[in-house]
């Protein structure tokens, strides 16, 4: 349209991997609902943190995403945690989007490993970054922030339905 590029470019400058990994973890997270593994995943974390409270499960929830997002893709993370977050919340009569938002928010944290993110594997050579780099800063920034989402979480997205 604006004939900046041309489509062949255009098609060159896409991460496909990241688009085939994105499209192979979907069925991935359909599966983990169909098989009932959802619900068991759920019924483990209600039984470890559901007498703790709601703000437990999803400090639980926010960090178990989190660290899988430091190793794994974002949106694959959340293929397979979403089902698993509102299935907890649909065991104990909490308000499913809150819990999955809580994943979607986790899964945005990949700031302790350059695996978590391209763009962190993109600007480490470059920068000149190794691995410590990531670790000494992204480690105070993600537990900074997951503080102080998993806190004031609750009132922008309610726990419980109403």
């Amino acid at each position: 349209m604006a004939k900046v590029l041309t489509m062949d470019q255009a098609y060159q400058a896409v991460e496909w991997k990241s688009i085939f990994l994105i499209a192979g973890m979907l069925p991935l997270g359909i599966a983990i609902t169909k098989t009932g593994a959802a619900n068991l995943l759920a019924q483990w974390l209600i039984t470890l943190l559901g007498p703790a409270g709601p703000l437990a499960l999803l400090a639980g929830l926010f960090i178990l995403t989190t660290l899988l997002t430091q190793a794994m893709n974002g949106a694959a993370v959340a293929a397979i945690m979403a089902p698993i977050a509102i299935q907890t919340a649909q065991n104990l009569g909490l308000d499913p989007r809150s819990l999955a938002m809580g994943v979607a928010l986790a899964t945005s944290m990949a700031f302790i490993t350059p695996l978590g993110h391209a763009v962190n594997i993109l600007v480490m050579g470059p920068g000149g970054y190794n691995f410590r780099d990531y670790v000494r800063v992204g480690l105070p920034l993600t537990l900074l922030l997951a503080v102080v989402i998993i806190f004031l979480f609750p009132l922008f997205w309610p726990l419980l339905p109403g």
